[in-house]
């Protein structure tokens, strides 16, 4: 289908509605039937090539003649931030992408996660240590789904204990995209907080990433103050809610699929492909973190794009594919293929690695240390956020 055909049918616009906690919104696979790339419109009215497929997913992801230069550091601004973009890297290109984006190797490659292990499984020990004792029933996602990343990134950033209280309650507050004045305080109490970190290093070494950062970059003007505070900011954003809303999605998923949960509990082995089947299973980012640019004039799955055309990649269509996925719409902890729930190329999430160890270890201790858990409500009584930015739920009541 030519561009100009495609313009002439109706626009679909997003938010697109979403009525089932196991489905991208149905809108999407008559999207993907029609073509790879469709006329869309944003919330703004804007319009934008929505990509449906994962095979033009992936090209355009790793396409040098993309860019992510699409002004997301503006948009994310309140009226009265006036806050620099330096460090704001998933809004460059390579190669000033490349530079922050280096930074930050060290502190979340594989080796280093692999070293937070332990440090996790205690947080998501305690976490359930505190579960028990209240004693049933409890709300999963205050008790456990939140807690869990934002005691991770405490640990991570090296918040002093005193200071976790205050750091999740703000962690709790601030929400992506949000105009809610209480999300606009949090942002700004967090990034006062980072600079009050760097501070510190500046004075002596302080554990922790932003303390390891601000000693090794800042006296050689590799990193400014503002860079590391947005470097930190944008870990927060990606480290916080999205794990916060696989853990509970994830518990879900697998309580209301018995077969799949006893198959994993035969087989504790299965879990780190449990893991990736959920994260594809859901793709709670879909269309808000994948916006691009059109640099140049190019030709994508036969559909004619033009520079300065905006881009946004559907993940949760992408994701259910039968192109690439047999089956899709079903939930195979045995699953092989490559999702697209972390993106691909220079900007797959620089967090990956620990978000993976994060869920691997809550779910795995959750259903070993609770084998009895279960929903303490139906599942058409519980409070998914559909008209939410990431796809999650606000509440998860449990018993055991």
């Amino acid at each position: 289908m030519s561009a100009s055909e495609d313009d002439m049918l109706a626009r679909p616009t997003f938010p697109m509605e979403r009525t089932c906690p196991f489905a991208p919104p149905a809108e999407y696979q008559r999207m993907r039937d029609r073509a790879p790339l469709v006329r869309a419109d944003l919330p703004n009215g804007a319009p934008v090539w929505a990509v449906t497929r994962h095979a033009e997913a992936r090209q355009i992801l790793g396409d040098p003649r993309i860019s992510s230069h699409t002004g997301r550091a503006e948009r994310t601004r309140g009226p009265d931030d006036d806050r620099p973009d330096d460090g704001f890297f998933i809004d460059l290109d390579p190669p000033e992408h490349s530079k922050y984006r280096r930074t930050l190797i060290s502190e979340l490659g594989a080796r280093s996660v692999a070293a937070m292990r332990p440090r996790i499984q205690r947080i998501v020990d305690t976490a359930i240590d505190e579960m028990l004792e209240a004693g049933p029933p409890a709300d999963l996602v205050e008790s456990f789904a939140r807690p869990v990343p934002a005691r991770v990134l405490c640990e991570l950033f090296g918040v002093p204990a005193g200071d976790h209280g205050f750091f999740e309650s703000r962690l709790q507050m601030l929400a992506v995209m949000s105009i809610d004045p209480r999300a606009a305080q949090a942002s700004r109490e967090l990034r006062g907080y980072l600079r009050d970190l760097i501070r510190r290093a500046e004075r002596e070494p302080q554990d922790g990433l932003i303390g390891r950062l601000a000693a090794r970059y800042l006296p050689t003007g590799e990193l400014t103050t503002d860079a590391l505070i947005n470097i930190g900011f944008l870990l927060l954003l990606a480290g916080y809610e999205s794990p916060a809303n696989m853990i509970s999605l994830g518990v879900v998923t697998l309580l209301e699929h018995p077969a799949q949960l006893a198959a994993l509990r035969a087989d504790p082995g299965l879990l780190p492909g449990a893991v990736e089947e959920l994260l594809r299973f859901h793709s709670v980012q879909d269309w808000v973190s994948f916006d691009r640019l059109a640099a140049d004039d190019l030709d994508i799955g036969g559909v004619r794009v033009r520079a300065g055309d905006r881009l946004t990649i559907l993940t949760a269509s992408a994701n259910r594919d039968e192109r690439a996925f047999e089956n899709p719409d079903e939930f195979d902890i045995r699953r092989s293929g490559h999702h697209l729930a972390f993106g691909h190329g220079v900007h797959q999430c620089v967090g990956h690695n620990l978000a993976r160890a994060e869920l691997e270890i809550a779910y795995g201790t959750l259903l070993t240390r609770i084998p009895t858990l279960r929903l303490a409500a139906g599942l058409d009584e519980l409070p998914f956020a559909y008209d939410a930015a990431f796809f999650g739920l606000h509440a998860l009541p449990v018993a055991w």
